[in-house]
């Protein structure tokens, strides 16, 4: 059929009435595969259990196409199932509310129809159903109807390579290819009487990106996120406390506008080494250490109180006798975790004697996984690689940089990481002067909130900025669902194109 000819189009579910015509359909659409049709029962079955999952189309009132299907328990049934393990025996007793997943027992198009793309609208109303009731993804065999022309030469295994190659054309498995069905397995014996495929079958699977694993909890992790940033104005403070109730003050203003996570600088606590310039540097930024273990108490009190996640940017720490560059991810529940710089800059290991740290690790948070680098571990594009492994949606950055050429390098750097491991950068830092402070004299910052380059997104990879050398906060929400999508739909998609046969990149 011609488009010009056609007056209507419409998807239904699947009615008893129908029978009789979707009978002489799956005849005209299987002639290879005689007397294969589903009865009557099968139908009426399939209706009673699912009525949802049973759909036709119909183009000027004549049946054009029809999709079948039920929920299985995916984990009852073993890898190298059959067609007759799956649907009970054709008495499709195996289909529970229960399940986890869609399992498509049967698509055709009559033959006149073809080339209408209206495989694709029954494949997506598949996925529509997946994510509404909530299921992990979609899996059916495939049938391999051209694979016996070439069954005395190669393999299934080399079959399917050859098709993805574009060496073989196969209509049926490049099609399903690409409406994002992906093969897992080649399964022998799964379709009696199917010759024309030598009874193979590929196990084709597509995940639903939107599921929720149910939970009993009544928290759920948030699809959209609020990003406090805070740029912070160096300035004098008389004591630690001074410096908080400044903290409390920005702490509270995000909150207000119900930020998830506030972001602070790295070294915002910088003014307190101004009681004691008159030691030596090294010693001043010891001195100053000394404040850490009772903010980081007070950052998770504030976490508390104001209902939100603080990311406390970073303060030195001594441990073991040694210096460290450290943060902590202060969570609204109360929990603590802490991180590390890993590559301290010439100037840090030169004039403090700071160490470069050893850990590096995603956080769960109520918001998805993040990860946190500290400054000049946003140059190291290694470090944001394992963090994306590892599953991290958001990025956080707090810097400190004295030059705009050094806030270049942490921008631009930054920007490249949400871009090739598909995720949202955050970067704050601080801003103004503190001349009674050796090696802390000038500050450049202007924090930003990046995202991926691709159709959901800002075309220039910027969700929000703040004014540069300005002390601010800025806030942004950014969409995690977006990420899942781009994952699997973008125009191009760097995480999963990497070529691991080539390289890999682990944790020593």
């Amino acid at each position: 059929m011609k488009t010009k000819d056609i007056e209507n189009i419409e998807l239904k579910f699947l009615d008893l009435d129908d029978y009789q015509e979707l009978k002489m359909t799956m005849i005209s659409a299987y002639t290879n595969m005689p007397d294969s049709y589903w009865k009557e029962h099968h139908i009426k079955s399939l209706i009673e259990k699912f009525p949802e999952g049973q759909v036709v189309i119909k183009i000027n009132g004549q049946l054009a196409g029809c999709a079948l299907s039920i929920i299985v328990n995916y984990d009852d049934f073993e890898e190298d199932h059959t067609y007759v393990d799956i649907t009970g025996n054709y008495s499709f007793n195996t289909h529970t509310y229960e399940g986890d997943v869609l399992y498509g027992v049967d698509v055709f198009i009559k033959p006149e129809f073809r080339g209408l793309r209206l495989g694709r609208r029954l494949y997506d109303y598949r996925k529509e159903v997946a994510e509404n009731l909530n299921l992990k993804g979609i899996a059916f065999g495939g049938r391999m109807p051209n694979y016996s022309k070439y069954a005395a030469d190669i393999s299934p295994k080399e079959y399917i390579e050859k098709v993805k190659r574009k060496e073989i054309n196969d209509p049926v498995l490049n099609f399903q290819i690409s409406n994002d069905f992906h093969p897992t397995k080649v399964m022998k014996g799964y379709l009696e009487g199917d010759a024309a495929s030598g009874e193979y079958a590929i196990l084709m699977e597509w995940d639903n990106i939107y599921y929720k694993k149910p939970s009993k909890k009544a928290a759920t992790k948030k699809s959209i996120v609020r990003l406090g940033l805070i740029q912070w104005q160096m300035r004098p403070y008389k004591d630690l406390d001074e410096l908080l109730n400044q903290a409390e003050y920005f702490i509270d203003a995000v909150a207000g506008y119900r930020s998830d996570f506030a972001l602070f600088p790295e070294f915002f606590n910088a003014p307190l080494m101004a009681e004691v310039n008159h030691l030596k540097t090294p010693d001043a930024i010891r001195e100053l250490a000394k404040h850490t273990a009772a903010i980081v108490q007070k950052f998770s009190e504030f976490s508390i109180t104001y209902n939100i996640n603080i990311i406390s940017g970073s303060m030195p720490e001594m441990k073991d006798g040694r210096l460290y560059n450290v943060g902590y991810l202060c969570r609204r529940d109360g929990t603590i975790e802490r991180y590390e710089k890993l590559h301290v800059t010439p100037d840090e290991a030169k004039v403090w004697g700071m160490q470069g740290g050893s850990q590096i690790k995603a956080f769960d948070t109520d918001c998805g996984k993040i990860g946190v680098l500290i400054c000049y571990d946003s140059e190291f594009p290694e470090l944001s690689r394992l963090l994306a492994d590892e599953g991290m949606d958001i990025l956080f950055v707090p810097f400190l940089t004295d030059t705009q050429n050094g806030y270049s390098r942490v921008r631009h750097c930054s920007q490249a990481r949400a871009i090739e491991n598909e995720c949202y950068v955050a970067i704050a830092g601080s801003v103004g002067n503190l001349p009674n402070v050796e090696n802390m004299d000038i500050q450049f910052a202007q924090s930003m909130v990046f995202t991926p380059c691709d159709f959901s997104f800002p075309t220039n990879g910027i969700k929000a900025e703040a004014t540069p050398n300005t002390e601010m906060i800025l806030i942004a929400d950014v969409d995690i669902d977006l990420l899942r999508e781009l994952n699997q739909f973008g125009a191009v998609k760097n995480l999963r194109d990497r070529r691991k046969d080539l390289f890999e990149l682990k944790k020593k």
